[in-house]
Protein backbone atom coordinates (compact mmCIF):
# COMPACT_ATOMS: atom_id res chain seq x y z
CA UNK A 1 0.00 0.00 0.00
CA UNK A 2 1.21 3.37 -0.70
CA UNK A 3 2.09 6.14 1.58
CA UNK A 4 -0.45 8.84 1.50
CA UNK A 5 0.89 12.45 2.61
CA UNK A 6 -0.56 15.77 3.20
CA UNK A 7 0.05 18.34 0.57
CA UNK A 8 2.54 21.21 2.51
CA UNK A 9 0.95 23.55 1.84
CA UNK A 10 -2.30 24.37 3.07
CA UNK A 11 -5.09 26.95 3.86
CA UNK A 12 -4.56 28.36 7.41
CA UNK A 13 -8.41 27.48 8.21
CA UNK A 14 -11.50 25.64 7.54
CA UNK A 15 -15.18 26.26 8.16
CA UNK A 16 -18.21 24.47 6.65
CA UNK A 17 -20.40 26.90 4.78
CA UNK A 18 -24.00 27.64 6.89
CA UNK A 19 -25.82 25.23 4.16
CA UNK A 20 -22.79 22.34 4.79
CA UNK A 21 -22.51 23.13 8.61
CA UNK A 22 -26.46 22.55 8.72
CA UNK A 23 -26.47 19.47 6.77
CA UNK A 24 -23.32 17.91 8.78
CA UNK A 25 -25.94 18.36 11.61
CA UNK A 26 -28.55 16.31 10.27
CA UNK A 27 -26.00 13.41 9.35
CA UNK A 28 -24.44 13.25 12.91
CA UNK A 29 -27.95 13.41 14.36
CA UNK A 30 -28.41 10.13 12.80
CA UNK A 31 -26.19 8.12 15.15
CA UNK A 32 -26.83 7.65 18.73
CA UNK A 33 -24.43 9.69 21.09
CA UNK A 34 -21.33 8.91 21.75
CA UNK A 35 -21.41 7.05 17.95
CA UNK A 36 -20.80 10.24 15.97
CA UNK A 37 -17.81 9.13 14.90
CA UNK A 38 -19.84 6.95 11.91
CA UNK A 39 -20.41 10.18 10.42
CA UNK A 40 -16.72 10.61 9.51
CA UNK A 41 -16.77 9.61 6.07
CA UNK A 42 -19.48 11.80 5.57
CA UNK A 43 -18.12 14.77 6.83
CA UNK A 44 -14.93 14.50 5.62
CA UNK A 45 -16.77 14.03 1.46
CA UNK A 46 -18.59 17.00 2.38
CA UNK A 47 -15.50 19.08 3.19
CA UNK A 48 -13.94 17.80 0.49
CA UNK A 49 -16.51 18.88 -1.82
CA UNK A 50 -16.86 22.53 -0.32
CA UNK A 51 -12.37 22.57 -0.85
CA UNK A 52 -12.37 21.93 -3.99
CA UNK A 53 -12.58 17.96 -4.65
CA UNK A 54 -9.38 18.10 -2.31
CA UNK A 55 -9.27 17.43 1.60
CA UNK A 56 -7.29 20.04 3.52
CA UNK A 57 -5.70 19.76 6.58
CA UNK A 58 -7.88 22.52 8.54
CA UNK A 59 -10.70 20.43 7.39
CA UNK A 60 -9.47 17.14 8.44
CA UNK A 61 -8.91 18.67 11.85
CA UNK A 62 -12.57 20.61 11.84
CA UNK A 63 -14.31 17.03 11.06
CA UNK A 64 -12.54 15.92 14.22
CA UNK A 65 -13.34 18.95 16.66
CA UNK A 66 -17.19 18.66 15.53
CA UNK A 67 -17.75 14.80 15.79
CA UNK A 68 -15.05 15.19 19.29
CA UNK A 69 -12.53 12.91 17.55
CA UNK A 70 -8.95 13.04 18.12
CA UNK A 71 -7.06 14.40 15.20
CA UNK A 72 -5.29 11.69 14.33
CA UNK A 73 -7.92 9.48 14.57
CA UNK A 74 -9.22 11.18 11.62
CA UNK A 75 -6.42 12.29 9.51
CA UNK A 76 -6.12 7.72 9.56
CA UNK A 77 -9.43 7.73 7.67
CA UNK A 78 -8.34 10.10 5.20
CA UNK A 79 -5.01 8.97 4.33
CA UNK A 80 -6.09 5.30 4.17
CA UNK A 81 -9.28 5.88 1.69
CA UNK A 82 -8.06 6.84 -2.03
CA UNK A 83 -11.76 8.91 -2.03
CA UNK A 84 -9.60 11.72 -0.32
CA UNK A 85 -7.77 13.50 -1.96
CA UNK A 86 -5.21 15.40 0.13
CA UNK A 87 -3.78 17.60 -2.63
CA UNK A 88 -5.15 19.58 -4.72
CA UNK A 89 -6.33 18.85 -8.07
CA UNK A 90 -7.90 19.71 -11.40
CA UNK A 91 -11.36 21.19 -11.71
CA UNK A 92 -11.84 17.71 -13.58
CA UNK A 93 -9.91 15.03 -11.67
CA UNK A 94 -9.43 12.39 -13.87
CA UNK A 95 -9.07 9.22 -12.07
CA UNK A 96 -7.66 6.10 -15.04
CA UNK A 97 -8.29 2.76 -14.56
CA UNK A 98 -5.27 0.74 -15.36
CA UNK A 99 -6.06 -2.78 -13.94
CA UNK A 100 -5.80 -5.67 -15.93
CA UNK A 101 -9.25 -5.44 -18.53
CA UNK A 102 -8.51 -1.65 -19.06
CA UNK A 103 -4.65 -2.56 -19.71
CA UNK A 104 -5.75 -5.31 -22.10
CA UNK A 105 -8.11 -2.64 -24.01
CA UNK A 106 -5.96 -0.02 -24.47
CA UNK A 107 -5.10 1.75 -21.07
CA UNK A 108 -1.74 2.51 -21.49
CA UNK A 109 -2.73 4.89 -24.95
CA UNK A 110 -5.27 7.00 -23.05
CA UNK A 111 -2.26 7.24 -20.28
CA UNK A 112 -0.18 8.38 -23.06
CA UNK A 113 -2.91 11.08 -23.91
CA UNK A 114 -2.59 12.43 -19.84
CA UNK A 115 0.83 12.33 -20.35
CA UNK A 116 1.23 14.38 -23.37
CA UNK A 117 -2.06 16.55 -22.14
CA UNK A 118 -1.77 16.91 -18.71
CA UNK A 119 1.37 16.18 -17.27
CA UNK A 120 2.46 13.09 -15.13
CA UNK A 121 0.54 11.95 -12.61
CA UNK A 122 -0.43 14.39 -9.59
CA UNK A 123 0.03 17.42 -11.80
CA UNK A 124 -2.17 19.66 -12.23
CA UNK A 125 -2.13 21.82 -15.56
CA UNK A 126 -1.29 25.70 -15.12
CA UNK A 127 -4.84 27.17 -15.96
CA UNK A 128 -6.06 24.38 -13.16
CA UNK A 129 -8.66 22.30 -15.71
CA UNK A 130 -7.00 19.19 -15.44
CA UNK A 131 -4.95 16.74 -13.40
CA UNK A 132 -5.02 12.87 -13.37
CA UNK A 133 -4.17 9.54 -11.42
CA UNK A 134 -4.11 6.14 -11.87
CA UNK A 135 -6.53 3.73 -9.63
CA UNK A 136 -7.76 0.53 -9.18
CA UNK A 137 -10.78 -1.30 -11.22
CA UNK A 138 -13.79 1.06 -11.49
CA UNK A 139 -15.78 -1.74 -11.73
CA UNK A 140 -16.67 -1.23 -15.81
CA UNK A 141 -14.05 -3.69 -16.89
CA UNK A 142 -17.08 -4.68 -19.80
CA UNK A 143 -16.67 -1.10 -21.20
CA UNK A 144 -12.89 -0.88 -20.93
CA UNK A 145 -11.17 1.35 -21.26
CA UNK A 146 -12.50 3.93 -18.96
CA UNK A 147 -11.83 7.05 -16.45
CA UNK A 148 -13.83 8.30 -14.08
CA UNK A 149 -13.48 12.27 -13.98
CA UNK A 150 -15.30 13.41 -11.11
CA UNK A 151 -18.51 11.49 -10.39
CA UNK A 152 -19.20 10.28 -13.97
CA UNK A 153 -17.35 7.36 -15.73
CA UNK A 154 -16.38 7.93 -19.46
CA UNK A 155 -16.08 4.39 -21.00
CA UNK A 156 -14.85 2.62 -24.55
CA UNK A 157 -12.28 5.23 -25.18
CA UNK A 158 -10.03 5.40 -27.51
CA UNK A 159 -6.71 8.07 -27.91
CA UNK A 160 -9.09 9.91 -30.71
CA UNK A 161 -12.50 9.85 -28.77
CA UNK A 162 -10.59 10.67 -25.28
CA UNK A 163 -8.48 13.48 -26.39
CA UNK A 164 -12.06 14.87 -28.17
CA UNK A 165 -13.77 15.19 -24.16
CA UNK A 166 -10.75 16.29 -22.91
CA UNK A 167 -11.28 19.17 -25.60
CA UNK A 168 -14.75 19.61 -25.14
CA UNK A 169 -14.48 20.00 -21.27
CA UNK A 170 -11.71 22.50 -21.96
CA UNK A 171 -13.72 24.67 -24.32
CA UNK A 172 -16.99 24.00 -21.42
CA UNK A 173 -18.88 22.15 -24.60
CA UNK A 174 -21.71 19.83 -23.53
CA UNK A 175 -19.85 15.95 -23.28
CA UNK A 176 -21.44 12.49 -23.51
CA UNK A 177 -21.11 10.51 -20.22
CA UNK A 178 -21.09 6.28 -20.43
CA UNK A 179 -19.72 5.14 -23.57
CA UNK A 180 -17.96 7.16 -26.08
CA UNK A 181 -19.40 4.77 -28.78
CA UNK A 182 -23.02 4.31 -28.71
CA UNK A 183 -22.75 0.96 -26.61
CA UNK A 184 -26.06 0.36 -24.52
CA UNK A 185 -24.74 -0.62 -20.77
CA UNK A 186 -22.81 -3.35 -20.95
CA UNK A 187 -24.19 -5.20 -24.06
CA UNK A 188 -21.85 -6.50 -26.83
CA UNK A 189 -20.43 -4.08 -29.35
CA UNK A 190 -22.72 -4.89 -32.25
CA UNK A 191 -25.78 -4.96 -30.26
CA UNK A 192 -27.82 -8.02 -28.16
CA UNK A 193 -26.96 -11.57 -28.92
CA UNK A 194 -29.93 -12.46 -26.70
CA UNK A 195 -33.21 -11.53 -25.66
CA UNK A 196 -33.57 -9.33 -28.50
CA UNK A 197 -37.21 -10.98 -28.70
CA UNK A 198 -37.32 -8.69 -25.60
CA UNK A 199 -35.47 -5.12 -25.95
CA UNK A 200 -34.86 -5.58 -29.33
CA UNK A 201 -31.24 -5.95 -31.35
CA UNK A 202 -30.74 -2.43 -30.52
CA UNK A 203 -31.25 -2.89 -26.74
CA UNK A 204 -33.94 -0.27 -26.72
CA UNK A 205 -36.63 -1.21 -28.82
CA UNK A 206 -38.64 -4.25 -28.36
CA UNK A 207 -41.65 -4.37 -26.35
CA UNK A 208 -39.82 -4.77 -22.55
CA UNK A 209 -38.48 -1.61 -23.22
CA UNK A 210 -41.60 0.13 -23.18
CA UNK A 211 -42.35 2.10 -19.95
CA UNK A 212 -44.51 0.97 -17.53
CA UNK A 213 -48.38 2.25 -17.27
CA UNK A 214 -49.17 5.38 -15.73
CA UNK A 215 -50.20 3.21 -12.65
CA UNK A 216 -46.88 1.40 -12.04
CA UNK A 217 -47.95 -1.88 -13.01
CA UNK A 218 -45.73 -3.57 -14.95
CA UNK A 219 -46.20 -3.30 -18.76
CA UNK A 220 -47.74 -6.89 -20.50
CA UNK A 221 -44.75 -8.20 -22.48
CA UNK A 222 -45.23 -11.32 -24.85
CA UNK A 223 -43.55 -14.08 -23.97
CA UNK A 224 -41.89 -16.75 -26.02
CA UNK A 225 -42.19 -19.96 -24.67
CA UNK A 226 -38.68 -19.95 -23.51
CA UNK A 227 -38.83 -16.82 -21.62
CA UNK A 228 -42.52 -18.16 -20.27
CA UNK A 229 -40.70 -21.17 -18.82
CA UNK A 230 -38.28 -18.78 -17.25
CA UNK A 231 -40.79 -16.87 -15.63
CA UNK A 232 -42.37 -19.84 -14.22
CA UNK A 233 -39.58 -21.15 -12.51
CA UNK A 234 -38.53 -17.82 -10.21
CA UNK A 235 -36.18 -19.89 -8.09
CA UNK A 236 -33.35 -20.18 -11.39
CA UNK A 237 -34.36 -16.26 -11.25
CA UNK A 238 -34.88 -16.12 -15.09
CA UNK A 239 -31.36 -18.04 -15.64
CA UNK A 240 -32.69 -19.35 -18.78
CA UNK A 241 -34.72 -16.42 -20.69
CA UNK A 242 -31.37 -16.28 -22.76
CA UNK A 243 -31.92 -19.93 -24.09
CA UNK A 244 -33.75 -21.14 -26.88
CA UNK A 245 -36.51 -23.93 -26.41
CA UNK A 246 -34.08 -26.33 -27.23
CA UNK A 247 -34.61 -29.57 -24.17
CA UNK A 248 -31.24 -31.16 -25.53
CA UNK A 249 -29.71 -27.58 -24.27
Amino acid sequence: MSVRRLAEKQPESFEFTPENKAWAAKEIAKYPPGRQASAVLALLWRAQKQSGSWLPKPAIEKVAQMLEMPNIRVLEVATFYSMFNLAPVGRYYIQLCGTTPCMLRGAEDIKAVLRKRVGEQGHVTSDGMFSWNEVECLGACCNAPMVQINDDYYEDLTPENFSRLLDDMAAGRPVKKGSQIGRVSSEPVGGLTALTTLYGVDGRSGPASAQAPANDQPASVPLDATAAHAQADPEDGGAHADLDANPGR
